[in-house]
């Protein structure tokens, strides 16, 4: 899979400077993260972030962007011979949306910072949305061609599939009652595969 770039000129797959964000907003949240704590735990000047991050926002959008990327790509299980494109995209989310709601960047930034969701949620796309359409767009394009996958307009496809998939990373907890077996995560994320089956099968 090509690496996802942001800032125009490296790779963030592996970056200390991310790393070290990272730490930060794990360790005491967004709101109480600097600049100059992030430089001092990377061990590099503030000048040298400002280079190639105007604020702490852009910085933590794209220490985010890393982040979920890295659950949505692993979470897509290898191709095997007999696993069509339409099951590894409905297994690939049903484990993406467990995966993200217990990375513990996620529940900081649900628990300490959840204003910094709302704008992605209400108002526009962010690049980690944009990024995780990305992903939508080419395995749906590869499930229309083996057949898997209903044929429908490829990008109002993906958005449908992240619309719903981001309703239950975000919004399960105020569904779910996790002393019956009926209605706890497990039983809803079932719900999520037969939804995610029912919408691709052709």
């Amino acid at each position: 899979m090509t690496p996802i770039r942001h800032n125009g000129t490296e790779d963030t797959e592996s970056d200390p400077i991310l790393d070290a964000v990272r730490d930060c907003v794990l360790a005491v949240g967004v709101r109480r993260t600097t600049l100059a704590d992030v430089a001092r735990r990377a061990g590099v000047s503030r000048m040298t972030l400002y280079r190639r991050w105007p604020d702490l926002r852009t910085l933590v959008g794209d220490l985010m962007t890393r982040e979920w990327i890295d659950v949505a790509t692993r979470a897509i299980p290898e191709p095997a011979p007999g696993l069509d494109t339409r099951t590894r995209m409905v297994e690939g989310l049903v484990a993406g949306v467990e995966a993200f709601r217990a990375h513990p960047l996620f529940h900081k930034i649900v628990d300490v910072d959840p204003e910094l969701l709302l704008p992605y949620v209400l108002d526009r796309r962010g690049a980690s949305q944009l990024a995780l359409l990305a992903l939508l767009t080419e395995s749906l394009r590869e499930g229309h061609e083996d057949g898997s996958v209903r044929r429908a307009h490829t990008e109002r496809q993906a958005r449908a599939l992240l619309l719903t998939v981001q309703s239950f990373t975000l919004s399960l907890r105020t569904m779910t009652d996790e002393d019956d077996p009926e209605l706890d995560s497990a039983a809803f994320l079932g719900e999520l595969r037969t939804l995610l089956e029912r919408i691709l099968r052709p």
